[in-house]
């Protein structure tokens, strides 16, 4: 009896039509959000509902941006991402489905040398072919991870007794996925 191969399709990862933002509490009375503007990854699936496609996803830490010159610097260095020896956050892992449109995103992230199981939840937003004939698929995926798990662990305390910046950070990501 013969055994069929299935044959996975690689879908590249959208830049322009793709968001990855962060948020984090400040003085824990308000929030910051911070985004990276360079970022690569592709999902490889054999069917289209992408139940178990293998994921990979790549930022560039040096691309960070909160719309203030001086904290993203300071998140690139040393007391954060340590951009110079870690210039990548990298996620590999894959997407369950699990009923309708949720999903789960679940794998390792790795930050500054430090890969940690993460699972995020994830909706899928649909197949669409664009006005040009390409095929997209796009995703929204939120998610929570503890910075300090990953070494980073500046910290600093107000005079009340107060943090300056939260050990949780939310993630909020919107991807749009091109096939082929």
């Amino acid at each position: 009896m013969a055994t069929a191969t299935l044959t996975a399709t690689k879908w590249g990862i959208d830049p322009t039509h793709t968001e990855v933002q962060f948020k984090v509490k400040h003085l824990v009375i308000s929030t910051v959000t911070g985004f990276f503007k360079k970022f690569s990854g592709s999902v490889e699936s054999t069917n289209d509902d992408f139940d178990g496609a293998k994921t990979t996803f790549s930022l560039d830490v040096n691309s960070i941006e909160t719309n203030q010159a001086d904290r993203d610097g300071h998140l690139k260095s040393a007391d954060f991402f340590a951009a110079d020896q870690y210039p990548t956050l990298d996620f590999a892992g894959a997407l369950k489905k699990v009923s309708g449109n949720a999903y789960k995103l679940e794998g390792n992230l790795t930050i500054r040398g430090t890969s940690k199981a993460v699972a995020f939840d994830a909706e899928f937003g649909g197949i669409m072919v664009d006005p040009w004939g390409n095929t997209k698929a796009g995703f929204e995926i939120n998610g929570k991870i503890n910075r300090k798990d990953y070494g980073l662990n500046w910290s600093a305390v107000t005079e009340a007794g107060g943090l300056v910046v939260s050990d949780d950070v939310k993630i909020h990501i919107n991807v749009e996925l091109a096939k082929g």
